[in-house]
């Protein structure tokens, strides 16, 4: 993965948080069940993030997370450098401690090109195009499963 544990489980949250209607909150427990992530660990992670401004959070009952930003607003970038920072994406791959555009080392224009267009995508995605592919899946993976009933059905 081209980012840590900790930011993929915070993208995973936030696609989750952006189908929690406006002025609702989705409790840590949901959250973690309904992405696959250990709840105890992505406390922390939301904890941080909504020190940083991204969600709201309420204690009680009914509390829990929000998000502070639109989904349609918030790009995997701005995630993965609150979360993670950016500077693996700036260091040398080789490990040299003096590359540059100067002085490059043999990997240093391929891994630029690339760098470049990690982050782009990171800064072109939203959670918003997130939800919306995930949300398609699921539908198209109930369609499937209706179909694969109804033959089991007619085989019987």
């Amino acid at each position: 993965m081209i980012y840590s544990r900790s930011a993929e489980y915070a993208i995973r949250a936030f696609v989750k948080l952006a189908a929690v209607p406006e002025g609702k909150y989705a409790m840590v427990k949901q959250i973690a069940e309904e992405a696959d992530i250990p709840a105890h660990f992505l406390a922390k992670i939301l904890q941080q993030l909504a020190r940083k401004g991204f969600l709201r959070s309420s204690k009680g009952p009914t509390g829990g997370f929000s998000l502070r930003i639109p989904a349609a607003e918030l790009n995997l970038l701005a995630i993965v450098d609150t979360v993670d920072g950016l500077a693996d994406f700036e260091r040398c791959p080789a490990g040299m401690a003096e590359c540059n555009d100067q002085a490059p080392c043999g990997m240093h224009d391929n891994w630029k090109a690339l760098r470049n267009r990690i982050m782009e995508y990171l800064e072109r995605t939203t959670i918003l195009d997130l939800a919306k592919g995930f949300e398609q899946k699921q539908k198209n993976l109930d369609k499937a499963a209706k179909k694969t009933a109804k033959r089991a059905v007619k085989k019987a």
